[in-house]
């Protein structure tokens, strides 16, 4: 920011105007960069200020894809796709978050055309994913369109923010397996637990609970009262609102 106020580091008609109009600034202090990247990105969806930036990366948007299949697939990609099977972002929240889903997620990361007849006919086998316990086998059958498709639904969950809904249908799932005695599956569902919770692609976490709510702060000093409204999804800011008045012509009124 400190860029646009040093002589001759401004350039070009748009950032002239922008400056032209600053009144004053506001700040939301959070712990990363990707927090940053990740609050800017929601406070511009809600207002769509005019001089943003528009979430590019060179001339198209990144996305994360989840296509249309039995088995669906899910990946990084430039090509836009209709909502809500894509969801938008900056390259490095993108590709860190591609990333982490297939750490934690089995899901396949073939382009093989899958469903009932090619699994009938045996078309495709197994590939090394599936051995080293990062893809389920869907190409061979090895788990059923239903189970799958409860993957995919997670991962969206954890796509959206929703992490804690994730842990709660994977601690259920560990301990049903862990009551059937199958430790192994129990054990690998309790290593995806683990990743989320290491899992750093959040934003400021302010209440254990979770709960939605809207916080509100209000300040007075002499003839001034100035509120601040925080709004608190799953327990992380998304954003703020502010009003200040002149508290002498309140208190009169």
């Amino acid at each position: 920011m400190r860029s646009y106020f040093q002589a001759g580091r401004v350039e070009g008609p748009k950032l002239k105007r922008l400056i032209s109009r600053i009144a004053d600034f506001e700040i939301i202090v959070t712990d990363s960069e990707m927090e940053a990247l990740i609050l800017e990105m929601n406070l511009v969806k809600e207002y769509k200020p005019r001089y943003n930036v528009n979430l590019k990366d060179d001339k198209s948007f990144p996305y994360i894809r989840v296509t249309n299949e039995p088995y669906p697939r899910i990946f990084p990609t430039l090509r836009s796709c209709d909502k809500p099977l894509c969801f938008r972002a900056y390259r490095c929240v993108t590709n860190a978050l591609a990333k982490t889903i297939g750490r934690i997620f089995p899901i396949r990361s073939c382009n093989y055309d899958i469903n009932e007849e090619t699994i009938r006919k045996g078309k495709y086998k197994v590939c090394l994913d599936y051995h080293i316990k990062k893809c389920d086998g869907p190409c061979e059958g090895l788990i059923s369109e239903e189970e799958y498709r409860q993957i995919v639904n997670q991962v969206v969950n954890f796509i959206n923010g929703r992490d804690q809904l994730v842990v709660q249908e994977l601690t259920e799932k560990m301990k049903d397996l862990a009551a059937r005695r199958k430790f192994e599956e129990a054990a690998r569902i309790r290593d995806r637990i683990k990743f989320i919770e290491n899992f750093q692609y959040k934003q400021k976490v302010v209440t254990d609970d979770f709960m939605d709510r809207d916080v509100v702060a209000v300040a007075l000093e002499d003839e001034d009262a100035c509120g601040v409204i925080f709004k608190i999804r799953e327990g992380k800011i998304i954003g703020r609102q502010h009003y200040c008045i002149l508290w002498r012509c309140v208190s009169e009124a």
